[in-house]
C-alpha cells in the first residue's frame, strides 16, 4: 500500500523509514567464520532480519555479518537497525572485546536498498533530513561510538551508504577485488551517511572532492595508498587476518581502547586545550580499571600482562 504522506518508505536512504524495530536474541557461536573463502558466519536460507545479518561471538570478538550477496549487500531498514542494536549491545557486554564488520559474497555494501519501498506520498519539508539523521546517520554513529574497537572486512564492492560504513570503523581491512565507490554524485544526490564528515578527515578535503564529485570506483590499493585503508590482502586472507587483529584487540586493556577511540574522534573536531584536557580526564578515569593496574604491575614484575577488560 502507498505510504501517506506523512510517511517516509520503510528503506534507508533519502527516502527510508525511521519507525524502531525490536530485536531478537542472538546465538552465540564459537566459528565466526563460513566456508567458500567469505568471512563471517554460513550463510542460511533464511532471509529474515536475524538471518540477513548473521552474529556470532568468539574469543571475545562479535562478528557482523551482512549476508544478503544476491544484492551485494545493500541495505535494508530492518537490517540497519539490527547493526545499530548489535553495536550498542557488543558495547555494553563485558565478554565482547571487539567488533568486525564484514559480508558474504562480492560485495561489501552496495548502500541502502530501496527497491520494494513503497512509492512516497507527498514530501513535507524536513522529512528527508529527520530520515537520514534517524536512519543512515544513526548507522555510521552507531560504529563511531561503539565502546569496542570495529574493524571493517571489506570483501567486495563498497558504494554509497557502504563505504561511508567502513571508513567509520577504527580499522579497514580490505580484500584486493574491494572497490570503494562514493556512487551519491551519479544518482545525482549529496553524499549522506557521514560521508563529508568521513572523508576530508581522512584524505584532507581536496581528495575528498575528488572521490565524491566524479564516483569513481577507487581500487583497494588506491584506499590504501590514500590512507583509507590499513591493510590489502588475498581475498583468501581477509578472514584470516580480520580475525588475528580482532582477537589481539580483544586480548588487549579494553576500556583504555574504548577511551583512546572516543580521544581521536574527538580530537578531529577541538581545539589543543580541549583535546589534552580530554586526555588528561581519560587517563584519570583509566587509571582505575583493573586493567591499568594490571599494565602496571606487569611493567614492575617484567612479565607480560594479562587483561580482562575489566
Amino acid at each position: 500500500m502507498p505510504a501517506s504522506p506523512r510517511t517516509p518508505p520503510a528503506s534507508d536512504g533519502p527516502t527510508g523509514s525511521h519507525a524502531p524495530a525490536g530485536s531478537r536474541e542472538t546465538t552465540r557461536s564459537h566459528e565466526p567464520a563460513g566456508s567458500r573463502g567469505t568471512a563471517g558466519p554460513p550463510r542460511s536460507c533464511d532471509r529474515s532480519p536475524d538471518a540477513s545479518v548473521r552474529h556470532a561471538i568468539g574469543n571475545g570478538v562479535a562478528w557482523i555479518t551482512l549476508d544478503r550477496p544476491e544484492t551485494l549487500n545493500a541495505l535494508t531498514w530492518d537490517q540497519r537497525e539490527r547493526v545499530i542494536a548489535l553495536l550498542a549491545s557488543a558495547s555494553a557486554d563485558p565478554d565482547v572485546r571487539a567488533v568486525v564488520i564484514t559480508a558474504t559474497g562480492r560485495g561489501f555494501c552496495a548502500g541502502a536498498d530501496l527497491r520494494g519501498a513503497p512509492v512516497a506520498g507527498e514530501r513535507i519539508p524536513g522529512d528527508v533530513a529527520r530520515t537520514l539523521r534517524l536512519g543512515a546517520q544513526r548507522l555510521v554513529a552507531a560504529v563511531l561510538d561503539c565502546e569496542k574497537p570495529v574493524i571493517a572486512a571489506v570483501n567486495g564492492t563498497a558504494a554509497g551508504l557502504g563505504v561511508h560504513l567502513a571508513l567509520a570503523c577504527d580499522l579497514v581491512i580490505a580484500a584486493e577485488p574491494a572497490r570503494f565507490i562514493e556512487a551519491f554524485v551519479r544518482r545525482g544526490l549529496v553524499p549522506d551517511g557521514g560521508g563529508a564528515y568521513l572523508l576530508p578527515r581522512l584524505v584532507g578535503p581536496q581528495r575528498a572532492k575528488e572521490l565524491m564529485f566524479f564516483g569513481d570506483a577507487l581500487t583497494a590499493g588506491d584506499a590504501e595508498r590514500l590512507g583509507l585503508v590499513n591493510r590489502v590482502v588475498p581475498p583468501e586472507d581477509l578472514e584470516k587476518t580480520a580475525r588475528a587483529w580482532a582477537e589481539r584487540l580483544a586480548a588487549g586493556p579494553t576500556r583504555a581502547l574504548a577511551l583512546t577511540k572516543q580521544l581521536v574522534n574527538a580530537s578531529l573536531d577541538a581545539d589543543r586545550g580541549t583535546a589534552f584536557a580530554a586526555e588528561a580526564a581519560a587517563q584519570e578515569i583509566n587509571m582505575t580499571t583493573a586493567d591499568a593496574k594490571e599494565g602496571v604491575a606487569s611493567f614492575v614484575e617484567r612479565r607480560a600482562a594479562e587483561y580482562r577488560g575489566r
